[in-house]
């Protein structure tokens, strides 16, 4: 699988942003099969940073109705990315 599609999106969260400036950690949505290691060389390859740690979690998709007919949104994995001391990603420095 390319690094490109291992990472879906950044997550621009309230706590996100907070974790960013307190702790130099990043979110991030990523694909349903990448596993940590993955994940990590995908990071340091796109945005040419040190990554420290990786921390996924599986998240389940919510149950959503219409009318009478009830559904699913699909499931998705949430990247918590530590970076080394010093780096840090110019992306999220607009947001």
């Amino acid at each position: 699988m390319d690094h490109r599609e291992l990472i879906v999106r950044p997550l621009l969260t309230e706590k996100g942003t907070h974790i960013k400036e307190t702790e130099n950690k990043y979110l991030f949505e990523v694909a349903v099969k990448a596993n940590k290691i993955q994940i990590k060389r995908a990071i340091e390859e796109i945005f040419d940073v040190r990554v420290k740690k990786v921390a996924t979690m599986n998240r389940l998709g919510k149950m959503k109705r219409v009318r009478i007919k009830a559904g699913r949104r699909p499931n998705w994995k949430k990247a918590i990315v530590t970076l080394a001391e010093g780096h840090t990603l110019e992306f999220f420095e607009g947001a």
